[in-house]
């Protein structure tokens, strides 16, 4: 079947249309190249699926298109032409902290971007809709783990807000024009060829240079660092099961994470959470080199702890997340190692 990745050329996003090439999918794939981070490693991302395409011997397995998804009438005519059985969506202004210099990027990419994609989907009749959103809309939320069945009322960062937005807009097309879609709340996702704005990327790059790193909250944040290769198995078994009405739904006691209409929500995370501390750890051993620590207060935006509670993708497609974190970050420092020179 045809479908489109939007963010193709992204952490995320490349590892997605990676599975759906092996599998021999048609991809059509849309990114805007946009400099957040070094446009290189998007092009270095693009070039190995473009490989991949190209040994498969299939002349339709890929499609790129750089495309502004603010842009609705370009996304529209593409949408047209392609008539996508399926969407990924993942593209978005990601970063926190750049979400407290920049907001209007996040109101672009996050919130204008997605209405667009909601309307193509919707006039396109696509079957199935997955799109990203993610743990920060847990935001002051300490009651650990995090399960889709909480309220996610009170975000501590326009990121997360762009977020829950993104949930609340995709629940009410759900409702109104019957568009099945799936949102996944990723969890603090790590590996090869990931992101350089990122603390494993900042992190290694700082350890193999002698520089310091970093650390904020004194080192007493938790999280739950989820492997890609994890975090593409949620997506694609999500994708292809399209998200359903829970006839049990109740309007008197309502759960977040299902509705009446065919939107469901699921955490995708390794449900084992880490000191930042640990994980520096692990990356010290992989690299073999000692990393010299900044020790930093709390930095606006940002929440102490987070953690998954998987049960619902498990029950929903019979997957969690399970890849532990010393041979995450082992594979993550092979790869930095050779990619850094």
């Amino acid at each position: 079947m045809t479908v489109l990745v939007t963010g193709a050329a992204g952490f995320i996003g490349a590892g997605v249309c990676e599975r759906l090439l092996a599998r021999g999918e048609q991809v059509v794939a849309v990114d805007n190249l946009n400099p957040y981070y070094d446009p290189a490693l998007k092009q270095a991302r693009l070039q190995r699926l473009e490989a991949q395409a190209a040994a498969s011997g299939s002349p339709n397995a890929w499609r790129f298109h750089q495309l502004d998804l603010a842009d609705g009438p370009a996304l529209a005519a593409l949408l047209a032409v392609v008539g996508p059985r399926r969407v990924i969506h993942l593209a978005a202004q990601a970063g926190v902290r750049y979400s407290l210099e920049y907001p209007g990027a996040y109101v672009q990419s996050n919130l204008v971007a997605m209405g667009h994609v909601l309307e193509g989907c919707r006039h396109q009749q696509v079957e199935h809709l997955v799109y990203a959103s993610s743990s920060s809309v847990y935001g002051g939320n300490r009651n650990l783990p995090f399960s889709e069945a909480q309220p996610v009322n009170h975000p501590v960062s326009l990121y997360a807000a762009t977020k829950k937005a993104n949930e609340l807009m995709a629940h009410t097309y759900s409702h109104l024009y019957g568009l099945p879609a799936t949102g996944l709340r990723f969890f603090t996702v790590y590996g090869p060829l990931g992101r350089p704005d990122m603390a494993p990327m900042l992190f290694a790059r700082a350890i193999l240079a002698g520089e310091p790193i970093r650390v904020f909250n004194q080192g007493r944040m938790r999280r739950d660092f989820t492997y890609i290769d994890d975090i593409v198995e949620g997506v694609i078994r999500c994708l292809d099961k399209p998200a359903t009405a829970n006839p049990a739904f109740d309007a008197e006691a309502p759960d977040p994470s299902t509705s009446w209409a065919p939107h469901r929500l699921f955490n995708i995370g390794n449900a084992q959470p880490e000191e930042l501390l640990v994980f520096i750890a692990e990356l010290e051993r992989a690299l073999e080199r000692p990393a010299i620590l900044q020790l930093e207060p709390m930095q606006p935006g940002d929440v102490e702890a987070t953690a998954a509670d998987t049960s619902a993708l498990e029950a929903w497609v019979g997957f969690r997340p399970a890849t532990p974190l010393r041979q995450g970050v082992e594979r993550f420092a092979a790869w930095y190692r050779q990619y850094a020179g």
